[in-house]
This record gives structure tokens, sequence and C-alpha cells, in this order.
């Protein structure tokens, strides 16, 4: 049996999915505006 694919780090999951990283791109940025506007608690992984 093959193991899983997901081996979860939490640095790496900050890093590629992190508020930070949503800021930094135009695409990031509207994804954080729909996530408030929508009323997240979370905007990005923290």
């Amino acid at each position: 049996m093959p193991k899983r694919t997901y081996q979860p780090k939490k640095l790496k999951r900050r890093r590629k999915h992190g508020l930070l990283r949503r800021l930094m791109t135009s695409a990031g940025r509207k994804v954080v505006l729909r996530r408030r506007r929508k009323g997240r608690r979370r905007l990005g992984v923290e």
C-alpha cells in the first residue's frame, strides 16, 4: 500500500497559503477581500 500524499508541515502550509502570501498578489488580495466581506474568521491560513 502506497503512503499517503498529504504529509502536513505547519511552516510549508503557512508559506504557501498564509495571509502574507495572499496579500502579495492581486488575485490573493481579492481572495482576502472576498473572505473579509463574507465575514470569515480566518482570512488565510494562520
